[in-house]
């Protein structure tokens, strides 16, 4: 490849192309070692981007491969966090990086969590296992003092198998003490020194029954616990039109090239990852 060509990759907004970020700090989140947060910064200031609560990004380690994660940070917050489930050969290697190491990134990607059509509206976030990532992000973007008089009360539901599989306890436990924010969590079984909620997550959500009415819903999780979840939200009167999820876990290229994120005639990564749950009753129906 001509230099000239190369250079203008490089500096170019380019979609297929990486860019450089940095590792600057990492926390094992979970008892198991599966789940490690980690926190990035651009080596190049000038190719950072701005980003909103919902998208996700590409990750590329150099002659091992590329994967989609979910942004866990909030855009107000100083650099990208992601936070990484150790499955396969990118994720054993990026839960390996030390500080210091750079890898490339490509993003953002996707469109994003409809905030703006939940302003006015009380707030209600349900998630299961790692997929609270992006949640963090929107919960931390609601409450950021610049739009916290924007949004009503915030009620939050997640689940995990057992209590060290928590992401974010300290957060969590910070959280609980925001005025106008309740904190509900559960596991899946009883166990010594639990003394929170014990039952899968849409068993859960109607012993607290939250209200329904003037209520956005936003909600992520394993296939299973959506599958059970969303008829819940029908029982307690949720309109399907302002309950929200993200289906990013179906991302492969993010750019719609590869044909492998469609449901029906949507892609994924170009129509979502976010969608209504009014348009997936639509595409289920296609």
């Amino acid at each position: 490849m001509p230099q000239q060509i190369k250079e203008k990759l490089l500096t170019s907004a380019n979609p297929y192309f990486p860019v450089p970020i940095r590792l600057t700090r990492s926390v094992m989140e979970t008892d198991d070692k599966q789940l490690k947060s980690l926190w990035f910064e651009f080596v190049n200031e000038e190719q950072a981007f701005s980003y909103s609560p919902g998208q996700f990004c590409q990750l590329s380690i150099m002659d091992i491969g590329e994967a989609p994660f979910g942004i866990a940070s909030s855009p107000d917050e100083k650099g990208l966090l992601f936070t990484v489930n150790r499955l396969g050969t990118v994720t054993t290697a990026l839960h390996q990086l030390a500080e210091g190491d750079t890898i490339g990134i490509r993003g953002p990607l996707g469109n994003r969590y409809p905030t703006d059509l939940a302003i006015g509206k009380d707030i209600l976030i349900v998630s299961g296992g790692y997929a609270f990532t992006t949640l963090r992000s929107l919960f931390l973007y609601l409450t950021a003092p610049q739009r916290r008089k924007d949004y009503g009360k915030i009620t939050i539901l997640y689940g995990v198998r057992n209590p060290g599989l928590f992401l974010y306890k300290n957060e969590l436990e910070e959280w609980k003490d925001q005025e106008n924010v309740e904190v509900h969590l559960t596991i899946d079984k009883a166990c010594e020194g639990w003394d929170g909620y014990v039952g899968l997550v849409p068993n859960v959500l109607r012993d607290i029954h939250p209200e329904s009415k003037n209520t956005a819903v936003f909600v992520c999780g394993p296939p299973i616990m959506l599958k059970f979840t969303f008829p819940v939200f029908n029982e307690l009167g949720f309109s399907p039109e302002m309950v929200f999820t993200s289906l990013e876990m179906r991302m492969k290229c993010g750019i719609g090239k590869c044909g492998r994120c469609n449901i029906a005639h949507k892609y994924i990564c170009q129509d979502g990852p976010v969608f209504s749950l009014k348009e997936l009753n639509s595409l289920l129906k296609d």
